[in-house]
């Protein structure tokens, strides 16, 4: 069955005073109906520019240098920019990961949410538009939403803020939504209402989600499929059990060895050693080389770039050793 989003080879450049940055290089990514897939990842890594890209929201002087980016079968990189702003915002929504920089300041929360339903429904009318945003306020938690459909954001706390920001992504029935770092900055229990919300949104809707995070526990929890990205590349990728239970890229296991545990103890973790690379000179084997334990002075990794592989049930890595022995 053809997926609704098909992601296929995308590279996206960033020019520099020092040089050119591949912040995207070769991603490709499947999105089924009603399906939800995690893109996990270091800072850095482009799980958000991949995002970015799919919604033509890259600004200049970054550019998508090559690729495809089809929803429902549709070309997106070469959609004329009227046709792509009747699908974002429509079809596919995005949650931003601070929703305090992307909501206006000086525009009313009520009147954000309202303005994205006028823009995708123009038949309805002043009073059926503020009953509809009242009706997503209160869906999502919001107390009291009259009173705060008049109130600007930064009389909104963070966890109202982003109900505000799934209400709003939520407001035209989505067949997509792409949530980047959607809990960034809140406690853990607001977190896990956010979460609940947006899962419950997106069961309401039948839409398809990706979920972009660094925290692997909410990735188990919500996830269907999961895209391991590290240095603008996706080094894993399969089913969530699969790759959680026996991941076949070593930055994938150093993911997994660094995440804590109800019972860890401080000293019990073991982080990844080394830091991600320069971006503006990558390695020109695979990047991970220089942090990896396995690869660590083999010709191979540090002079070839590993391609991306499928094994047995979809379960998809790029690396040399990945039939060897942890």
């Amino acid at each position: 069955m053809r997926p609704l989003l098909a992601v296929d080879d995308l590279a996206v450049e960033f020019p520099t005073d020092d040089g050119v940055v591949r912040a995207v290089d070769g991603v490709s990514l499947r999105v089924g109906r009603g399906e939800i897939l995690g893109v996990v990842g270091e800072s850095g890594s482009g799980k958000s520019v991949t995002a970015m890209s799919v919604l033509g929201l890259v600004r200049p002087p970054g550019r998508v240098t090559r690729g495809s980016v089809r929803f429902d079968g549709e070309e997106l990189l070469t959609l004329p920019a009227r046709r792509l702003r009747r699908i974002r915002g429509g079809r596919i929504a995005m949650i931003f990961q601070d929703p305090m920089t992307a909501l206006n300041p000086v525009v009313p929360v009520g009147v954000q949410i309202a303005e994205a339903v006028r823009l995708h429904q123009p038949r309805l009318g002043r009073a059926a538009v503020r009953a509809r945003v009242l009706e997503l306020l209160a869906s999502v938690g919001v107390a009291d939403p009259a009173r705060r459909y008049g109130r600007h954001p930064h009389e909104y706390s963070g966890g109202m803020l982003q109900r505000a920001m799934i209400a709003m992504a939520v407001a035209n029935r989505p067949d997509l939504l792409i949530a980047d770092e959607p809990t960034t900055a809140l406690d853990v229990t607001v977190q896990a209402q956010v979460l609940g919300l947006l899962d419950t949104a997106r069961r309401e809707t039948g839409a398809a989600a990706v979920l972009i995070t660094h925290d692997l526990g909410v990735v188990a929890e919500l996830a269907d499929r999961v895209a391991v990205m590290y240095a603008g590349r996706v080094v894993e990728h399969g089913d969530v059990h699969q790759v959680f239970t026996t991941p076949r890229h070593p930055y994938t296991r150093g993911l997994l060895a660094g995440r804590p545990a109800p019972a860890t103890a401080p000293g019990d973790l073991t982080p990844i050693q080394g830091s991600p690379p320069d971006l503006l000179a990558p390695p020109p084997g695979c990047a991970f080389e220089p942090r990896c334990a396995l690869g660590a002075g083999r010709t191979v990794c540090r002079t070839s770039r590993p391609e991306r592989v499928a094994a047995a049930g979809g379960h998809v890595s790029a690396c040399h050793l990945r039939e060897e022995p942890v």
